[in-house]
């Protein structure tokens, strides 16, 4: 990899169109672009606003966006120490094989050292094979034996109030 081809950086405010463009390109790519409602304005508001929701990294190479981490804080109750949740990891296909995703989950897993953080966890879809293989190559293991469950939408109002 030619590393002064690539740069990562912290997004800014003025990044929520491309961060918007990022999880588009994420979501097409998993097969669910059609659950997609996020605005660039929501983005910017719960991103960049007083009480920031994640934190996202850009990956530029050569100066040109290439893709993106988007991350925030978790919490485990049997080490009593926070970790990082990677919720979106995204590398535009063009980009790809040039060691972009591994420098941005090395930055993430960066941060967790930095901040003093007991773990780096994060979810990947059952049938996407080359990100299970990448993962595994980083020495990530998966949580066997773990589902992972969501309220959300009409459910979650059904019994947030009680009407389930």
């Amino acid at each position: 990899m030619a590393a002064e081809s690539l740069r990562i950086r912290p997004a800014l405010a003025q990044d929520a169109a491309l961060i918007l463009s990022f999880i588009q390109a994420l979501a097409s790519y998993e097969k669910l672009a059609h659950e997609v409602i996020a605005s660039e304005r929501q983005l910017a508001e719960q991103l960049f606003g007083p009480d920031p929701a994640a934190e996202v990294l850009i990956a530029e190479w050569a100066g040109k966006p290439a893709g993106f981490a988007l991350y925030f804080r978790n919490f485990s109750t049997f080490i009593g120490k926070p970790g990082l949740y990677l919720e979106d990891l995204f590398v535009h296909p063009e980009f790809r094989d040039k060691g972009i995703g591994k420098a941005l989950i090395r930055a993430v897993a960066q941060e967790v050292r930095r901040r003093g953080y007991a773990r780096f966890e994060w979810s990947v879809l059952n049938w996407n094979e080359p990100a299970i293989g990448f993962y595994q190559a980083l020495g990530a293991q998966p949580m066997n034996g773990w589902t992972v469950y969501r309220l959300c939408g009409e459910a979650l109002h059904k019994f947030a109030t009680g009407s389930d």
